[in-house]
Formats: C-alpha cells, structure tokens, sequence
C-alpha cells in the first residue's frame, strides 16, 4: 500500500510539473480579446410578409328563389366549366307558373286580335258615317288597352320562365366547387346565410400581403414612382404552410392606394400560376421578398451586446481602449449573425469574443481570432489534463 501511494504522488506531481504549476488555468492574459477589422461584402438577404392566397374569382353561388334541392350534379373540389349544371331546385311549382303565365298571354293575344278586329270594322263605319268619334275612340281605346294587358302578360310569362330557370343552378365561371353545405332535399332560398357552394378559378392565385408605410415609402422613392417601383420590384417567392417553397415565383401586380390607419400598412398583390391546382384560395402562407446587399457588414450575434431591444458593440479605439458603441442591426438575419444597418464602417476595429467581461473605457491586448482560437484549444487541453488531476485527487485520497 505504501509502494502505491508513492507512485500516485510521483504522477501527481509530474503533472502538475508539466501544467506550469497552473493547476489547468486557461494561457490568456487577462486582457487579451479576440479583435476583427470590419469589412463590407455582397450578401443575399430575405424579407418575409405574412400573406393570404385567393383565387383570381371566388363566385358565391346562391339560389335566386326558394325551394327544396332535388339534384346535386357536383361534388367538392370538382373542376367546372362555365355554364355547366351544379344544382337542380324542385321546380314544379314554377313549371305551373310558367304555363299560366304563357295561358294568360295567349288570352290577351286573343283579346287583343278582337280588338284590332272591332277597332278597324268602327274606323269604317265612322268613315261612312254610320256611328260618330265617340264610338270610334271608344273602339282605339279597347285595342290599345288590350295591346297594353298582352305586353303585361308577356312579361309576367318571362318572369315565370326565368324563375323556371333559376331551378337549374349553374356555374358563372370556370374553376373549382368549394364545399358543398346543403344537400338533397335542404330548403334553400336567397336569404340563407350560407352560399350553396363557391366557384373559385384557381388558374392563377392572388397572394395579398402587407408592407409597412415606410418601407413602401423607400421602395418608391429608390424607383422613382409607384408604377416603377411595381415594374422593377424582383421575383417573389411563397412559402407554404407546411414551411415548403412554392415551385412557381410570383409577380407583384398591384399595391393599394390606401394605407390602413389601423395598421399603417398597405396592402400587395403578388400573382402565381397554379396549373396543377395545387394552391386553394383561402389558404395562407409567406411572401419571400429576396434582397441583395453589396455593401453589407456582418458581424457573429456573440459580438453584440443585446440590452431592452437595443444593440450594442465594443469598438477597439485609441489607446487599445474599448468603446461601447450602439448599433442598429437588420430584424432579418440567421440566428447566428447580425447585419448591422448603422453603427459601423469598414475599417472598425470590434471585439469578437468575450464581450461580457468588458467595461466602457477598458483597455485590452488585441489579439487575432487565430490567435484566440489557438489559446481556446490550448486551454481545453489542459482542461484535459485537470481532469487526470481531479482523478488522481481522488485516488490518493483513498
């Protein structure tokens, strides 16, 4: 047991000899920090907008008179063209009205033939002067009054002829049937909540999402004018719900010309063909705005110092003294970066690493990031070497 024990402090002591004596103490001086000189480069960057797709024409269809559905010749998500049957109405009473309008017109086109018949016959007697004006005005009178009741029924019989119409409920456009509330034998009418299904041509969906009045405001001063602004406005991309990118870029086609005081945005329109129907108006998802910056300054996230929404960096100056500057980043970024948008020029010199020891007016040692990283690895190793240490602690004890 003694020969053991001597042995495990021989080892002890041969490592701590060969750690310098700092028992693992990582090999930085105290002010030492990693420093980088900042430059400008070309980046791609992306701006998302929440958005909602519709299709080009959503046509709710609603009946047009009251009655039981009999007949449904569609079924949901089915492809239409215009003018093709979707509904059938229960149509007999209708069917009745429409030939009691028709027997009303044939009885006034009678009436109206004994009319003209009696006004003419008068105009010849009154010529031979056998009855006087009274007569004759008497007899013009009847036939205008029976010309007059055949138009009335002749339109009452058009009437009843369109309702008949209305019976078979047909689609106003091409495109797709959406849901389908009402089934045979649901008494439906006009004044329903609910339409009895909508029509969407999904040929080409329109995507609306919003932008902030300032930045619409950039936008159309940097092209001169909205109009050009929308011309020259890039490709845009959409983002799917299920967080996938929508094969097709879209085109901006419109911006409103009213900003919403609620919100103080204003609403875009972006275009996408859709031939394989694969976007459904009243779905949702995200515009992808791409932008590309030739001039950007990029720094990690661990140089910048993030304090109640503010932003904050540690600029190397005269004097190796360290100055605690605010900066103005990018909302978009990677989770591992910042652009800063204002704060910094190239040429700055900033600390990179281990910006939570300093304080404003500090002096330090710059050092490389190389150099940094070298004296991380060196200290991580002799980390390993405390850990034989520790190990070895606790045998001795034993």
């Amino acid at each position: 047991m003694k020969k053991r024990n001597l042995m495990l402090i021989a080892a002890f002591a041969a490592i701590l000899v060969s750690c310098g004596g700092k028992q693992g103490k990582p090999d930085f001086g105290d002010d030492e920090y990693a420093v980088r000189t900042i430059q400008s480069q070309p980046i791609e960057m992306q701006t998302n907008y929440p958005a909602t797709i519709k299709g080009v024409q959503d046509v709710e269809i609603r009946p047009k008179i009251s009655g039981f559905i009999t007949r449904l010749c569609v079924h949901e998500g089915q492809t239409v063209r215009a003018g093709q049957l979707l509904f059938v109405i229960d149509n007999v009473t209708y069917v009745a009205a429409a030939r009691q309008a028709k027997a009303v017109v044939n009885s006034a086109r009678a009436q109206l033939n004994t009319a003209l018949l009696t006004y003419r016959n008068n105009k010849k007697l009154f010529k031979n002067n056998v009855i006087g004006a009274y007569e004759l005005q008497s007899a013009r009178n009847s036939y205008e009054s029976a010309a007059a009741a055949l138009a009335q029924a002749q339109a009452s019989y058009v009437s009843a002829k369109q309702n008949l119409n209305f019976c078979y409920v047909t689609s106003p456009a091409n495109g797709v049937v959406g849901d389908l509330p009402y089934k045979v034998g649901a008494l439906v009418n006009a004044t329903n909540q609910n339409p009895l299904t909508t029509v969407s041509n999904i040929s080409t969906m329109q995507v609306y999402f919003s932008m902030t009045e300032k930045d619409l405001l950039n936008m159309t001063k940097k092209a001169g004018g909205i109009h050009a602004a929308i011309k020259d406005y890039p490709a845009v991309k959409l983002q799917l719900a299920d967080g996938t990118i929508y094969d097709h870029n879209g085109r901006v086609a419109t911006v409103s010309g009213v900003i919403d005081q609620t919100t103080g945005s204003v609403s875009i329109r972006a275009d996408f063909a859709n031939p394989l129907h694969l976007l459904k108006s009243g779905g949702s998802g995200s515009i992808v705005v791409p932008r590309t910056n030739q001039t950007a300054i990029v720094i990690p996230q661990d140089a910048v110092a993030d304090v109640q929404d503010k932003h904050f960096v540690y600029v190397l100056g005269e004097g190796n003294k360290v100055k605690y500057t605010a900066v103005t980043v990018d909302p978009e970024n990677n989770g591992k970066d910042y652009i800063i948008t204002s704060g910094l020029r190239p040429g700055d010199r900033i600390v990179i690493q281990g910006i939570s020891t300093l304080t404003d007016g500090m002096k330090i040692t710059p050092i490389t990031e190389t150099q940094y990283a070298a004296k991380l690895k060196k200290t991580k190793a002799m980390g390993a070497d405390q850990s034989d240490i520790s190990k070895l602690k606790k045998d001795f004890g034993k």
